[in-house]
């Protein structure tokens, strides 16, 4: 992906928004079903009351024979009619869906289950003698629809990050026409060649080459670069990124689809797009249930027919086999723990926004940090104060902040905090002036101050004594110089602070046998400074969003299961990439629109939190699969009367009370769920 020129047209133009549009639909298609799930359980649970006052099992169990009366049982039938068609219609399409795509899971068993219990019922209230299953028909629609709705509404959300990255670009330019005169465009009717006007604060409105002007330009959004870079005629800006404290003449050289920011968009959607779907546990065990169910429910007829009963006592058998093979704990055993694991995670500010990645997160063996706002906290600090004449270090400090206490310059505002951290007091400030990309200047007590950038003094041919500096500057730090009235009389050495708890997190990480690794996009002295603080496994330096994502599919053909964690638009290509994405809550939306995973509290140490509460979750899962279907083990048996002979017959009733009590058994399982600190 490079900055040079390229071909522009409408058609570009149109097949972006075209893209963006078709996104926006998905995301609402996919709310749509939320909603529909939702309403359809709650039509669903006012139908259930009447079927279960009108069924004879529940009237009996509960001595409510008094609610009987001529022709309850045709209204038993056409409530349950229609709770089947509307409630059960999402299974009977996704039965008819997975038949399709030849991959048969809980859909098909569920769809199977009220099948059979529903057309069964229905030749019994039509004269075939035998038991309603109308009761447990409805209870089985309702809990699957509920688990379902539990599961899509832990995972919703999960594809709104070009809408995000969008949202970077200003909707309006500021266009120089041919005689000077300044006009308001919209972004859309720019065009290559085009020269706008880009004043202080403001972001650029596509990518483009500097004609007039001199800025700093923060592009941290962007590229990940924590230090704003100057720019001049001649100078490459992107789109997107935010102009500093100068004005700038750019010329356009590109726009719509050909845009770097438009060029991450596409990353990410097919970073989105090639991302492995996990078939979970439920669906693989729903899968073997509907064999056995089928198998055993075909082969309890058969052999009772060739036994000699009649076909009224053995269809009977056959469907009391086939309704107790689908547990309701089952449609629960999965969307419980997920929905208790969310709720445990948002408490401790871990935000869980894909089931499916979050449970392959107990994989993890390696996990790529982002810099600049993941281990370090992306503001500056003062780490070394270099005097070259007399004065004090606090002397030095006390005039820089001086100078600097009404900048917004990100290393202007790290001055003047750590000069606040140290509690020294600022002084009278007059004739304050900036020098655009340089520095700036002021009188503080009758002397000339000037706080400056290395280009300045080698402008004015001004030596710096390398040998005060030592090692500073092989480690990538950002070096401004004091002079009172032009003389060079010191330094101050800022870098982007490191976290208190990014330290600990890489050794406990490490300890657990997990590799960590940096990606940035500073320079390599930077990169090389911080990975060596935190004892880092590996490092990669000076990478673009682009570049970000390849060096993830890199490591992942290592074969690795990677996580990435980061916090800035940059990040977004290789967040998706990754196995599992982990945003930094702090960060941009787009970052956390592409993640899997989003850390509220911007503290790294999360990220162990997250791996724990994985493995926790994982181990519940599989118990509460296990309490789902285990007692089928014995239940299939007994309902197909295997000890018939000596008395033993499993009742639909005692299968209903075997099928509620594993439900039970699976929910207080999953409230023991406990996140590890």
């Amino acid at each position: 992906m490079n900055h040079g020129e390229g071909n522009h047209s409408k058609h570009d133009m149109k097949h972006n928004k075209m893209d963006h549009s078709k996104h926006k639909e998905h995301s609402s298609h996919h709310e749509m079903m939320v909603r529909d799930f939702k309403k359809r359980f709650k039509v669903s649970m006012i139908l259930t009351i009447p079927i279960l006052l009108l069924s004879p099992l529940i009237q009996n169990v509960f001595n409510l024979q008094v609610l009987q009366f001529p022709g309850d049982d045709y209204l038993l039938f056409g409530l349950s009619v229609i709770l089947f068609f509307y409630g059960g219609w999402p299974f009977l399409k996704g039965f008819y869906d997975e038949i399709k795509k030849k991959t048969p899971g809980m859909m098909v068993l569920i769809a199977v289950a009220i099948t059979v219990a529903f057309a069964y019922s229905s030749v019994v209230v039509f004269g075939l003698p035998g038991k309603y299953f109308f009761w447990e028909l409805a209870t089985l629609i309702d809990i699957m629809l509920l688990g379902h709705w539990i599961e899509m509404r832990s995972i919703m959300g999960a594809s709104r990050a070009l809408e995000e990255l969008v949202k970077l670009m200003p909707s309006v330019a500021h266009k120089i026409q041919e005689n000077g005169e300044v006009v308001d465009v919209a972004i859309s009717e720019l065009q290559r060649h085009d020269k706008v006007l880009v004043r202080p604060g403001e972001k650029i409105p596509s990518d483009g080459k500097v004609l007039e002007g001199v800025s700093s330009v923060n592009e941290a959004m962007i590229t990940g670069e924590s230090v704003p870079v100057e720019k001049s005629e001649g100078d490459i800006v992107i789109g997107g990124a935010i102009n500093g404290d100068g004005s700038l003449t750019v010329e356009i050289q590109k726009v719509g689809s050909e845009t770097y920011l438009s060029q991450v968009v596409n990353l990410v959607r097919e970073a989105q797009q090639s991302k492995s779907r996990t078939q979970d546990f439920a669906n693989r065990a729903a899968l073997l249930l509907t064999i056995i169910g089928i198998s055993a429910g075909s082969i309890t007829l058969v052999i009772w027919l060739v036994l000699g009963q009649d076909f009224n006592f053995a269809l009977e058998r056959a469907v009391t086999v086939m309704v107790i093979t689908c547990p309701h704990a089952l449609g629960l055993a999965i969307p419980l723990v997920v929905a208790v694991s969310t709720s445990i995670s948002a408490k401790n500010g871990l935000l869980l926004r894909d089931r499916a990645a979050f449970e392959r997160a107990r994989k993890i063996d390696t996990i790529i940090f982002d810099k600049t706002g993941t281990l370090t906290e992306g503001k500056f600090g003062v780490t070394e104060i270099i005097p070259f004449t007399s004065i004090p270090e606090e002397r030095l400090l006390q005039l820089c902040a001086t100078l600097e206490q009404n900048s917004e310059h990100p290393i202007a505002k790290g001055i003047v905090q750590s000069a606040k951290d140290r509690k020294i007091d600022l002084l009278e400030l007059e004739n304050f002036k900036s020098i655009p990309g340089k520095g700036v200047t002021g009188i503080i007590e009758g002397q000339t101050i000037m706080v400056v950038s290395p280009g300045y003094l080698r402008e004015q041919h001004i030596q710096i004594p390398e040998e005060k500096l030592g090692d500073i500057t092989t480690q990538g730090k950002t070096i401004v110089y004091i002079l009172i009235d032009e003389k060079l009389v010191g330094g101050i050495a800022l870098a982007d602070i490191i976290r208190k708890e990014s330290k600990d997190t890489i050794k406990e990480l490490q300890k657990m046998g997990i590799k960590c690794i940096m990606l940035t996009g500073d320079n390599k002295f930077v990169a090389k400074w911080v990975a060596d603080q935190l004892g880092l496994d590996e490092y990669f330096a000076e990478v673009l969003p682009h570049e970000k994502s390849s060096i993830v599919k890199e490591i992942q053909q290592r074969g690795n299961f990677v996580a990435m964690t980061g916090d800035g638009v940059n990040d977004a290509p290789a967040l998706a990439q990754a196995d599992i994405g982990i945003a930094i809550g702090a960060g941009t939306d787009v970052a956390i629109e592409t993640a899997d995973i989003i850390l509220v509290r911007s503290n790294p140490k999360d990220v162990l939190s997250i791996i724990k509460l994985a493995k926790a979750t994982y181990s519940k899962m599989i118990q509460n699969l296990f309490w789902a279907t285990g007692y089928n083990a014995f239940a299939i048996p007994l309902a197909a009367g295997v000890l018939f002979n000596v008395g033993i017959l499993l009742s639909p009733a005692i299968g209903a009370i075997l099928m509620s009590l594993s439900t039970v058994i699976v929910a207080i399982n999953a409230r023991f769920l406990k996140v590890e600190k």
